[in-house]
């Protein structure tokens, strides 16, 4: 259960889908494409989706809810875990992206505005749309030559990114994660009692992006746990983090009013 309901995800995902969900009221023109987690096992389709969009679409965006393929496994080596060579997910989201940029006017958005917002293993996944411009799929149509990098980039309590072999003190980034300084205006959001990913996973995210000359905020609470979406409980965190995606959305220009 999460905030007093069950949520729900679907795996043995062969067939990925992108799902629109048009701005109510005024359009923006900003567009968000949502990459829901579940560990590269299964994609959390309400918790970290649909609720997603309907905060979305409120704030006068139009949303993509991205159903990517899984279950994907991670090998390992030497008890080591390691990142596939291609990663099914990243394709899905890399071709959604192209599809809403050459498709933009027919949806009533802003090619220069298309961001992506991640959860968990979606983080990870934005993390790396961020920070790549290369598809490991070979281009079908018009779409797959536009870019897939997304314009602005929120990252909420993201894995995989920590080098856990060299210690807890540690804030080197895995080996697979590349660091570009074309990477878009990240925003990040975590809790420090987060269970599953350690606060220390989005601050060496954080401190690379940084480094790069990557702007970068970040967003951290005491509590919240891992996976708590949007759906409100005791934790300030699940009521607070939408008002803060919106008012750094203003800052960087992406949409107006706070």
């Amino acid at each position: 259960l999460v905030g007093g309901r069950m949520w729900h995800w679907a795996s043995y995902v062969t067939r990925p889908t992108m799902t629109i969900y048009r701005p109510k009221g005024r359009n923006t023109g900003a567009a968000m494409l949502v990459i829901p987690g579940g560990g590269f096992h299964a994609v959390a389709t309400d918790l970290e989706g649909t609720e997603i969009c309907d905060w979305v679409t409120q704030e006068g965006m139009t949303c993509v809810m991205l159903k990517y393929r899984t279950p994907q496994v991670w090998p390992r080596v030497n008890g080591k875990q390691q990142r596939p060579k291609v990663l099914l997910g990243l394709e899905d989201a890399q071709r959604a992206m192209g599809l809403l940029r050459q498709q933009a006017s027919f949806y009533g958005i802003d090619s220069n505005k298309i961001g992506a917002i991640g959860f968990s293993g979606g983080a990870y996944l934005v993390a790396n749309m961020s920070n790549t411009e290369q598809r490991t799929y070979a281009p079908s149509d018009a779409a797959d030559l536009q870019p897939p990098r997304p314009d602005f980039a929120i990252i909420a309590y993201t894995a995989r990114m920590l080098d856990n072999s060299k210690g807890k003190n540690n804030l080197d980034l895995q080996p697979w994660v590349k660091i570009s300084p074309k990477a878009p205006p990240t925003l990040i959001i975590h809790a420090m009692d987060d269970s599953v990913d350690d606060i220390r996973q989005p601050l060496a995210y954080a401190l690379a992006l940084n480094d790069a000359g990557v702007p970068v905020d970040m967003r951290i609470y005491a509590k919240g746990g891992h996976a708590f979406g949007m759906r409100p409980t005791g934790d300030p965190v699940t009521t607070e983090w939408p008002g803060q995606v919106n008012q750094w959305l203003h800052n960087i220009g992406i949409i107006d009013g706070g």
